[in-house]
């Protein structure tokens, strides 16, 4: 059976992490898939913060790290998670695999997700948590790969 501890905490990371995306999609006006200063600065007024535009250039600076000018979904989620000390976004991926893939078999079946959701005290049923996997099972062998499970926490980025 899974560990609650360990596994509680990396949930609550890509728990933190879907949160990172919703206030991305907030910044996101203009739902482009990028922040560009003029919305980080827009939405940063309207939460009563008031940052001098030498801040927000410096914050756009700080996360365009391929220097477009713009905020990318994965720079904003690597700028927002980097400075806690859980590592970037692939990081945090892996970590949340390998605390799911509980018997290291460098995959996740229905069973495995169907335990670890039950634990979290989550209404899923087996059959609900095996047609999750296998929704992405690209090979049809009902376990997902840590490639798989990127595509899944992608399509709800």
């Amino acid at each position: 059976m899974a560990q609650e501890g360990p596994l509680s905490a990396e949930l609550d990371m890509l728990s933190h992490v879907l949160r990172l995306v919703e206030a991305f999609r907030a910044f996101d006006a203009d739902s482009d898939g990028q922040i560009s200063a003029a919305e980080l600065g827009g939405i940063m007024g309207s939460l009563g913060y008031n940052p001098a535009e030498a801040d927000i250039q410096a914050m756009m600076q700080k996360g365009d790290t391929n220097k477009d000018g713009l905020l990318s979904i994965t720079e904003f989620l690597d700028l927002n998670t980097k400075d806690l000390g859980l590592g970037g976004l692939s990081t945090i991926l892996r970590r949340v695999f390998a605390a799911l893939d509980f018997q290291g078999e460098e995959f996740v079946t229905g069973e495995e997700l169907f335990e670890v959701v039950e634990n979290m005290g989550q209404d899923l049923s087996l059959q609900d948590c095996q047609s999750i996997i296998a929704s992405v099972d690209g090979d049809g062998d009902g376990a997902i790969s840590y490639e798989d499970f990127k595509l899944i926490v992608k399509a709800l980025l």
